[in-house]
């Protein structure tokens, strides 16, 4: 029995637990964009800044997440550019500095959440969302030595709808949003 228990206990941590809110890792949460160029080529970018909170509950199969991107942030890998999806233009990041994504709730296959549905807030405008979710694990980083949750998830937006008309119709109006997330226990 006593050989039996440290098998014992590094199966109990791979185990879901019952409901627990993680805090986001900024470090590992990357939130991603991709929108067509004038029909040349995909441009991507990134926010290379992010923070908020997971709550899962696999046996009630129910959570909630809260992310919230800090627009000024952005990075497409050029400079000027940046500046100018920053400016009153595009994001409009010094009247709307946080794009915030808050789920209503999560669908599930079997024992396993395939999407969230939720709220985009982007230029101060709200919208629903739907992140597919590609791939979700909870379990114990050995690495972080604490108990954690991560996803891949993405979905499309019009921009449009929330009001960022710049460049259209040459700058495509779908987005399709990428979120890699990893969350941890305080």
């Amino acid at each position: 029995m006593i050989r039996s228990l440290p098998l014992l206990l590094l199966a109990s941590l791979a185990l879901p637990a019952s409901a627990a809110e993680y805090r986001i890792d900024p470090t590992h949460t990357y939130v991603s964009f991709e929108i067509d160029h004038l029909g040349f080529s995909t441009q991507r970018g990134l926010f290379n800044r992010s923070s908020g909170s997971v709550e899962f509950d696999a046996e009630a199969k129910s959570g909630r997440i809260d992310i919230r991107i800090e627009a000024a942030s952005i990075d497409t890998g050029f400079g000027l550019r940046d500046d100018t999806l920053r400016s009153a233009d595009w994001f409009n990041a010094g009247d709307f500095p946080d794009v915030l994504f808050r789920s209503q709730r999560f669908l599930f296959d079997g024992e396993r959440p395939v999407a969230v549905e939720g709220t985009l807030t982007l230029l101060g405008q709200a919208r629903p969302m739907r992140l597919e979710i590609n791939r979700f694990k909870c379990g114990f980083n050995l690495a972080a030595r604490k108990r954690g949750c991560g996803a891949d998830a993405q979905g499309t937006l019009r921009r449009s709808e929330f009001g960022m008309n710049n460049g259209l119709p040459f700058i495509g109006d779908e987005v399709r949003l990428r979120i890699q997330v990893e969350a941890y226990l305080p």
